[in-house]
């Protein structure tokens, strides 16, 4: 089992090239993992091979993710000055339309959204973008399309723009501040609770940190006691390596575009060792 899974930000549009838009990444990367051979599956698939729910032949596979659960996740919309942006969803249509469903049946993304609308009320004011752009609007229709997933991304992301302190003395601005039991139910248990009641029947199974912070509090202690508990499966951070059966559940690598890779060239170099490797994946689940 090496998988490795790609992360992305359909806020990150600092222009129209593929090293400043998420966006145009994105489009050419389901082009070039298509030409390479890979089969994206959905994420879960990743986290219950890890688990050892499934036995799947998941070998040249990749999956797909992305974090914050903004619009441009979902819609197209203006952005200011550099014109109408393509959202990951409408490119996902894109490709099937152009490929055909037979070319990835598994084609997926998953993505990691913000539970509390308060925060993401103060998180809008703090970019010159059109409101809303971070919205919850469309997780349910995202849900039931079946080429996304909504999953858990925290209550609050723990961001700066609330305020230098949160509630149980919470220090805005780092997520490794999550580190007692007061601090993880506010952030994940609660955010747990809001997103199942806006996705009923769905709850998420899957917890991503925000910043890439990954307290070793989370990790070690609060979610292995409380994670299945409350119904979360695994963990993501960063890490840059594939998922493995030796992957830490709680903390399972990402690559992140933009940071990991910044180029078409450089995603191929990354996702090399994985191509020609896969078989026929049909999409079933087990």
């Amino acid at each position: 089992m090496h998988i490795p899974v790609l992360a992305y930000h359909a806020a990150n549009i600092a222009g129209n090239s593929y090293a400043k838009n998420d966006h145009v990444a994105f489009a050419e990367d389901l082009q070039r993992i298509q030409r390479l051979g890979l089969r994206i599956v959905p994420l879960s698939w990743v986290v219950e091979q890890r688990l050892g729910r499934a036995r799947r032949d998941l070998s040249g596979c990749v999956a797909l993710s992305c974090d914050d659960g903004t619009d441009f996740d979902y819609f197209d919309r203006d952005y200011p000055g550099l014109g109408r942006q393509r959202s990951l969803f409408n490119l996902l249509l894109d490709f099937r339309l152009r490929h055909g469903r037979a070319a990835q049946p598994g084609l997926h993304l998953t993505c990691f959204v913000i539970a509390d609308p308060a925060a993401r009320a103060a998180m809008e004011t703090t970019r010159d973008l059109p409101r809303p752009w971070i919205s919850d609007g469309w997780w349910r229709a995202a849900q039931a399309s079946g080429l996304m997933a909504i999953e858990n991304h925290s209550f609050d992301h723990n961001h700066a723009c609330l305020g230098e302190m949160g509630p149980h003395g919470l220090v805005r601005g780092d997520f490794h501040a999550v580190d007692d039991d007061l601090r993880a139910e506010y952030e994940v248990a609660q955010a747990q609770d809001l997103l199942a009641a806006c996705l009923t029947p769905h709850r998420p199974r899957l917890f991503c940190y925000p910043f890439g912070h990954v307290s070793d509090f989370l990790r070690c202690d609060w979610l292995p006691r409380r994670g299945p508990e409350i119904g979360l499966d695994a963990a993501f951070g960063d890490g840059a390596e594939p998922v493995t059966a030796a992957s830490d559940v709680w903390n399972l690598p990402r690559y992140i575009c933009g940071w990991h890779w910044k180029s078409p060239d450089e995603l191929e170099a990354l996702l090399a060792p994985f191509a020609g490797l896969a078989g026929p994946v049909p999409f079933r689940t087990e």
